[in-house]
């Protein structure tokens, strides 16, 4: 432990901390723009200065590690007034798109201009006629809003990907999608939710849905499991508040018909799912098996490493599932023309939006899910139509695909998928009802957790993994350890996923994470078999092997690059 002081406070602190992290852990307030906690300092901004007693000059304070004795100033007239310059000179490379802008009424940038009384149009924007690049229709990349922070660079490489990189262009640095034709976009999203600038944003197909609603379509929502846990940040509600009946109260104001939980769908394929992993560790073929509910995690294994294609599980994931059964399931029972039906899935996640529009996952020739809108999308459509939903009373989900078990409900956050799979593949290979159902082993913040799984001679040697490098180091090093293996491309899983609301950081995502698990604790059913709106399913629909492959079975294929 070392001693400092930060404008008169004395702090105790542990070696090896920067100023700035010191400062947010003590609530003693220092503008920041570029830092994130899941990257490096990069000193970029210039706005987290600080003077130290002793030594000359003004230092940023993300890149200061603190030492024994310190004696800092965070607001000096000098500091505020080498702020305001920076700041400038930050706007002066940004071109304003406020009103598309997923930061939109949490902009630190026109927060601190507005604190600090600056003419934001001051200078004029030296990046006005750089390019808009679109990644796959799913995400925009607008280079006239970029500040150079760097963030999204070095988040593309945390990810094993390196799509987007650096490139000298006269005078200045500038970032560029990847020419190389071994390097591709995998619509993670991560380079969303790290930008502190709003660089880059999701396609967003909210006018299209709204004129579905106004001509009168049969208009189907469904929203995934992490949504519930986030989308209350969006109302100024706590972190990992679970917000479930108000929102789809929500919904229905916005004019859709149902709304339904794709966590039914995570129990319909956590049910297929533990029946492929049992078949597969009975014949021992394509051992590990990976899960495949993540698009960003299956694009990558197209692309970078199609030789593991055979090692996926063939179950679709949860919303193309459940968007399946919608238009086959319930257009029957509701006797409606599956065409006239419109199904728009909520989810955490960016790359969902490429994963709707795979021909490989139609039905009868028809995509299962035709809109997909991100968490923090749901939201800005709520408050277009002036729908609070802090304020509003709660309606029940409709019944008929609305209610899980908590299984399909910690799908998630990450290790959700294979705790899940692991209580009802164990629940079939014992048939009999599990003592145990709490495999802890696979929660938890910890990027790779591994564990082999023991009960009464069943046993399954299981890995979760989140952030596609991880992935990478699981596959290069110890593939041959393990029957089955969750990964997820974002950190945590769903709930630190590239469409969730901003800001996000660890502590965000952990009480995302425990907002699910408190779910789960509390539940009365927790293993996928037990519901009996899946077991109804089946008997009334998933009757027999030709339709349950039609609804619930893909393949997957060697991808070319795209972008």
């Amino acid at each position: 432990m070392i001693n400092i002081e930060i404008d008169g406070k004395k702090i105790q602190t542990e070696e090896g901390k920067t100023i700035l992290e010191i400062a947010k852990e003590n609530n003693i307030n220092i503008p920041s723009l570029c830092y994130h906690e899941d990257t490096f300092a990069k000193e970029g901004c210039r706005l987290c200065l600080i003077e130290i007693e002793g030594k000359k000059g003004l230092h940023t304070s993300c890149g200061t590690y603190a030492e024994e004795g310190m004696v800092i100033k965070t607001n000096s007239k000098e500091i505020l007034e080498t702020r305001k310059t920076n700041l400038k000179l930050i706007f002066a490379q940004h071109v304003e798109k406020c009103n598309e802008c997923i930061w939109n009424n949490r902009c630190k940038m026109l927060n601190y201009a507005k604190e600090w009384g600056l003419c934001i149009s001051e200078w004029e924007d030296r990046k006005k006629n750089y390019p808009k690049y679109s990644f796959g229709d799913v995400i925009t990349y607008d280079s006239s809003k970029c500040i150079n922070c760097f963030n999204c660079v070095e988040i593309c490489k945390n990810q094993g990907i390196g799509f987007l990189e650096v490139k000298k262009d006269g005078a200045f640095h500038k970032i560029f999608p990847s020419q190389d034709k071994n390097k591709d976009c995998v619509y993670c999203g991560q380079c969303v939710v790290h930008c502190p600038s709003g660089t880059f944003s999701p396609v967003n197909p909210t006018l299209e849905i709204e004129e579905e609603i106004r001509k009168g379509k049969h208009v189907v929502f469904q929203f995934a499991p992490a949504i519930r846990a986030s989308i209350g940040e969006e109302f100024n509600m706590d972190y990992g508040s679970i917000v479930i009946e108000q929102m789809i109260a929500g919904i229905k104001k916005l004019g859709a018909k149902k709304v339904f939980d794709v966590s039914v769908g995570a129990d319909l394929v956590t049910i297929e799912e533990a029946n492929e992993l049992i078949e597969r560790i009975t014949k021992k073929e394509n051992l590990p098996m990976f899960t495949s509910c993540c698009p960003a995690w299956v694009k990558f294994v197209e692309f970078y490493k199609p030789e593991l294609i055979p090692n996926l599980t063939e179950v679709k994931s949860p919303q193309i599932l459940l968007g399946g059964l919608i238009k086959t399931y319930y257009a029957k029972k509701e006797n409606i023309d599956p065409k006239d039906i419109v199904v728009v899935s909520v989810m955490p996640c960016t790359s969902k939006k490429y994963e709707i529009k795979r021909e490989e996952l139609q039905v009868d020739g028809l995509r299962c899910v035709d809109y997909v809108l991100t968490t923090h999308e749901l939201a800005a459509m709520f408050i277009k139509h002036k729908i609070d939903i802090s304020k509003i009373k709660g309606e029940d989900k409709d019944e008929l695909l609305g209610f899980s078990s908590s299984a399909g409900v910690i799908f998630g956050s990450s290790g959700g998928v294979a705790e899940a799979a692991t209580r009802t593949a164990c629940f079939k290979l014992l048939n009999k009802k599990l003592d145990k159902i709490d495999f802890k082993e696979f929660r938890g913040s910890k990027s790779i957790k591994e564990a082999t799984i023991e009960i009464e001679g069943v046993k399954i040697r299981v890995a979760v993994v989140y952030g596609l490098k991880n992935a990478k180091e699981i596959i290069e090093n110890n593939l041959d350890q393990f029957d089955y293996i969750e990964v997820m491309s974002c950190p945590y899983g769903c709930v630190g996923g590239g469409g969730q609301p901003v800001p996000t950081n660890k502590k965000i995502r952990e009480k995302r994470s425990q907002g699910l698990y408190q779910i789960d604790e509390k539940a009365e059913i927790r293993i996928a078999d037990e519901n009996p709106i899946v077991q109804n399913i089946y008997k009334e629909f998933l009757t027999n092997k030709e339709i349950i492959n039609k609804i619930a079975y893909t393949k997957f294929s060697q991808k070319q690059k795209e972008n």
